[in-house]
């Protein structure tokens, strides 16, 4: 039986972290929770999951749900769903054995703001 994942909070959103990139020039700090941000992003079975959590019921699935779309193991699908918690873009809610994730909308909203130009 696998390990169970610990639940993460969840980070400050986008919104919270940085201003628009057409406002003024980033400071390091908000450059660097940016990039955490855009890492966790720029990954096509990351997107895909992002993409799945979207589409789906009230923006959450049970990670036993995504293994089969994604074509991915347990623990590979845990991993990314890991790496996008630890973005703040997702989180999770442990139901009996399984990890239920949700989408955080407003971390998706923010990152979307801090990259508009016309945002500011």
């Amino acid at each position: 039986m696998p390990k169970p994942l610990p639940l993460l909070e969840p980070l400050p959103t986008a919104a919270d972290c940085c201003v628009p990139l057409a406002a003024s020039p980033l400071s390091a700090t908000d450059a660097r929770e940016l990039a955490n941000r855009l890492k966790a992003l720029a990954d096509p079975a990351r997107l895909r999951l992002l993409s799945m959590l979207l589409a789906s019921e009230n923006h959450e699935m049970c990670t036993c749900d995504l293994t089969g779309p994604l074509g991915l193991s347990q623990p590979t699908v845990s991993h990314h769903v890991k790496v996008l918690a630890a973005a703040g873009l997702v989180v999770g809610e442990r139901r009996g054995t399984w990890t239920w994730y949700r989408v955080v909308p407003e971390a998706l909203t923010g990152v979307a703001r801090v990259l508009d130009p016309a945002g500011c």
